[in-house]
């Protein structure tokens, strides 16, 4: 069973688009938009469109979200036709989600490095401690024999 409930489906010939009415069920006060884009884009299979969340409505009382979404054919269309501080908000999320990434990676490649260089030390370790604890022992054996 899908988490994602179709209200309304309509075909809007006069704009080019497609408008998306969804219930998210059990997703309240937990759904981001950009999660919300990414479930509608896997679930109506609208791969290569453009989906924009136009809104995102939680029931007071329910764990259910209903979003709404416009699914253009062509980016340039949608600019066209919805408000730039939409785009502008979708943007600085994007650009968010991708800083993320990068320190994510970032930091991966930094916690490689130490376990690489851990091995490394312990190593250098050994060798020094063992090349320590040959003399002491030799040394005792010395004071005991005297």
């Amino acid at each position: 069973m899908s988490m994602i409930e179709t209200v309304t489906d309509v075909n809007n010939s006069f704009l080019s688009r497609r408008e998306l009415t969804c219930n998210f069920a059990g997703l309240g006060g937990k759904l981001k938009k950009m999660e919300a884009v990414d479930m509608v884009t896997k679930e109506f299979k609208l791969d290569g469109k453009v989906v924009i969340p136009m809104g995102l409505k939680t029931h007071v009382g329910k764990p259910l979200v209903t979003g709404i979404f416009y699914v253009y054919e062509d980016e340039a269309l949608a600019k066209k036709h919805i408000n730039p501080t939409i785009f502008a908000r979708l943007d600085k999320v994007k650009a968010k989600m991708a800083e993320a990434a990068e320190e994510a990676k970032k930091e991966e490649a930094a916690e490689e490095a130490k376990k690489e260089e851990a091995p490394a030390k312990e190593e250098s370790k050994d060798v020094e401690t063992k090349a320590e604890d040959k003399p002491a022992k030799e040394e005792s054996k010395e004071g005991k024999t005297e």
